[in-house]
């Protein structure tokens, strides 16, 4: 058994919140590179030689990457062998409580949409928990911002519209999106559960890197005809047109009811962000 005190975790986090809103996630700019270099149209790639330039200048003077900070969204891995000392919920939101402030990263959180009153901390934190073998402990954080959310969709079609008509929904999504989602976008397919389940499942594909190819062969080939398709619609980088509307994406599966073929499609704007630690 390993115990794990809560200020190792707070700090962990804190820096987790400060390092993935000011530092872009390699994948994200060695995607934008790898585009720079295909993309057809000028102005296409004269948007992604200044987001390059942005990720540099972001990285260098530890200033967010983009000024919505999002909100933190925690994957937390928890080993059955793993003591936490104290209480974690309020360890992982007191980290983001400091890495917001410490970090000078904008607080976007409301308690709720109604009274629209900012908690001026940017807890509570979005926190998904899940128990694994042995005395690891992994935190993932994804950093969501607002724009790029209000497009995400999810639909429960009937079983009888099938793969090909889950995949017309979420082409159909991109392009109603538009430029509104801050192209290149990274898409989160999330495929099965109850109707919360097929939203997590998004969600969490986005964590995937996105120059790591599905291992499932036929998830892997699903997903390459969703990019061609969605990047032959020409919205291209900030929507000014091109090819290269989606930097990538990735499926997530999970069982689902007979009546049911579940689909949501969590979008990420160009500011694909986040980061990872073990302790």
């Amino acid at each position: 058994m390993r115990t794990l005190q809560t200020e190792t975790i707070i700090d962990a986090v804190k820096k987790l919140c400060i390092e993935g809103c000011c530092n872009l996630r390699c994948d994200t700019v060695k995607a934008f590179k790898e585009a720079k270099e295909k993309e057809p149209s000028p102005i296409g790639k004269e948007v992604l030689s200044q987001l390059i330039e942005n990720s540099e200048i972001a990285r260098c003077e530890k200033l967010p990457f983009c000024q919505d900070t999002g909100y933190a969204v925690l994957f937390v891995e928890i080993g059955q062998e793993v003591k936490i000392e104290g209480r974690l919920t309020e360890a992982l939101n007191e980290g983001v409580r400091q890495g917001y402030k410490e970090g000078f990263l904008r607080m976007s959180i409301l308690d709720n949409p109604i009274s629209r009153k900012n908690t001026e901390d940017n807890t509570p934190a979005t926190i998904n928990y899940d128990l694994v073998p042995g005395d690891t402990f992994k935190i993932s954080l994804l950093v969501k911002g607002g724009g790029c959310d209000m497009k995400s969709a999810l639909q429960i079609l009937p079983p009888a519209a099938g793969l090909e008509g889950a995949m017309d929904f979420i082409v159909e999504t991109v392009k109603n999106a538009g430029p509104e989602a801050s192209p290149p976008m990274t898409l989160g397919i999330g495929m099965g559960g109850p109707f919360a389940q097929a939203a997590l499942l998004a969600q969490k594909a986005l964590l995937w890197p996105l120059d790591k190819p599905n291992p499932n062969p036929e998830l892997r080939k699903i997903e390459e005809e969703l990019l061609h398709r969605i990047n032959k619609l020409g919205i291209g980088p900030a929507g000014f047109g091109g090819r290269t509307t989606c930097l990538g994406l990735h499926i997530e599966l999970g069982p689902a009811h007979i009546a049911h073929f579940p689909v949501a499609i969590n979008i990420d704007c160009h500011s694909h962000r986040g980061a990872e630690v073990t302790l």
